[in-house]
């Protein structure tokens, strides 16, 4: 919601704590909607990511081992900082046996940020399935159901395939690779990177055999691409989309986060 500020009377919204053209304070903010803007928020400094953190409800950074801003030596600890001597920013993972692999050093924070960032969504879908299952196997009488259920599940089922069905043939969001060029899908449009992004139509090979061109649902530096997410034509992806990570999917307090859960072993 926009109210126009008290003193230059301009729009702003109720997610902003200051008026960002005079920098008065803003009578109508509204901390709750703060957050949610946060949440929604692809964050591309170190203290976007901080708020981010907050804004998804997560545990406190000593129960999931997610350390922003912190050079931490402890073992099985993932991190981000800026080493003030060299001014690189540095993206480290500490792994059980305190040795440490370094994910990414450099000038670049934002590219920085989102190898913490990316880290970070998969570790709470990690979270949330090992969650899943544990609750599955507490219930001993799961399988105990009355008709009713029966019927749901049945319903459940049938319309749940009938979507497979539509999302087998339909693209995944994500990054694709074909004839020299990258290309990436989201909703119902193609875009194509020459010299930035570009809405565009894909050769009808393309478009047949798309699913041999997919490259990955993450940005990787390495292409020499700019991220699409921080292109004019990124949208989040919907919640109903069962193949993508939905950013407003905050954790939830009767979660349960335990970092053995992690992979501590490997160097990323």
């Amino acid at each position: 919601m926009e109210y126009k500020c008290s003193y230059c009377r301009r729009e702003i919204s109720t997610s902003e704590k200051i008026c960002p053209y005079c920098g008065a304070e803003n009578e109508h903010y509204n901390p709750e909607d703060a957050q949610r803007e946060a949440s929604k928020k692809v964050p591309k400094t170190i203290e976007e990511l901080q708020d981010w953190y907050k804004a998804m409800n997560l545990p406190s950074e000593n129960i999931t081992r997610f350390f922003i801003g912190k050079n931490i030596d402890e073992a099985k600890a993932f991190g981000i900082y800026k080493d003030e001597t060299t001014q690189d920013f540095i993206v480290y993972k500490n792994k059980a046996d305190k040795t440490r692999a370094i994910r990414y050093q450099g000038k670049d924070e934002a590219h920085a940020v989102n190898e913490l960032y990316l880290k970070l969504k998969e570790e709470i879908v990690n979270q949330k399935s090992h969650n899943t299952s544990r609750t599955t196997y507490q219930n001993p009488n799961s399988h105990k159901m009355d008709l009713g259920s029966k019927l749901i599940i049945f319903f459940i089922a049938f319309f749940g395939i009938g979507g497979m069905l539509v999302s087998i043939f339909t693209p995944r969001r994500g990054y694709y690779y074909y004839d020299d060029s990258y290309y990436y899908r989201q909703n119902d449009g193609w875009y194509m990177y020459d010299n930035g992004w570009h809405r565009t139509t894909p050769s009808d090979e393309f478009r047949r055999h798309y699913s041999d061109y997919y490259y990955s649902d993450y940005y990787d530096y390495d292409t020499g691409i700019s991220n699409f997410e921080y292109s004019d034509y990124y949208t989040p992806p919907s919640s109903s989309s069962s193949s993508d990570w939905d950013s407003s999917d905050s954790w939830d307090s009767s979660d349960s986060w335990d970092s053995d859960f992690s992979d501590w072993d490997s160097d990323w």
